[in-house]
């Protein structure tokens, strides 16, 4: 059972929907006492750094997830925000996070570029984990973020977005995954990989 975490500025109903769609067997959780039949979590985004951290910390979530995800390895997707809480600290809202995964996350210079990076994107694989196989060669991904990330372990990239710059378009750590592109509105490639993501053993390997 697929458990998508439903806080206050999530995008869980999209994610929902998108599961329903596949006929994957979900539910929206709005606090860890109702995930007694859950196995996988994913965390959608849609929002700031620093109200995700602070709902996910008012109803007990950060201690839940260690134990499940860190401690059980039960499979994690984080998506957008999602994503971007996984490391150690964002720039945006100067927020300490989760620290599952070394690194920071940065603001796009808007000297450079138009800030926020909104649309469609292609996604170049690194590395071998098994969500990264599930990505479309040349196919196309809906991205609406100001923020991107980056890893320490250069290992911990999957997939790579050009917006001006490389950065972070997808990271996995063994049972940790995440996007910062939005799966469930990315069309047949986003399917694809929340698939997959749903149909990994719950421990996998780099």
């Amino acid at each position: 059972m697929i458990g998508i975490i439903d806080y206050r500025t999530g995008n869980s109903q999209s994610v929902s929907y998108a599961l329903g769609h596949l006929g994957v067997p979900h539910k929206l959780v709005t606090k860890p006492s109702e995930c007694d039949a859950v196995d996988k979590y994913i965390l959608p985004g849609v929002g700031s750094a620093g109200v995700t951290m602070e709902s996910l910390a008012a109803e007990g979530w950060v201690g839940h997830l260690g134990e499940k995800v860190l401690g059980d390895k039960q499979g994690f997707l984080g998506v957008c925000v999602g994503l971007q809480v996984l490391f150690e600290h964002s720039a945006e809202d100067d927020q300490e996070c989760l620290g599952w995964i070394k690194g920071t996350v940065r603001q796009f210079d808007n000297t450079e570029v138009r800030v926020p990076h909104m649309g469609w994107n292609t996604v170049e694989v690194r590395g071998e984990h098994p969500l990264a196989q599930s990505f479309t060669p040349g196919g196309y991904y809906y991205f609406v973020n100001s923020y991107y990330a980056v890893p320490t372990d250069p290992d911990a990239l999957v997939g790579v977005t050009t917006y001006g710059q490389p950065f972070a378009a997808a990271v996995a750590q063994d049972n940790i995954m995440a996007t910062q592109f939005h799966t469930e509105k990315s069309a047949r490639a986003g399917l694809q990989v929340l698939k997959a993501f749903c149909d990994l053993e719950v421990s996998v390997a780099r």
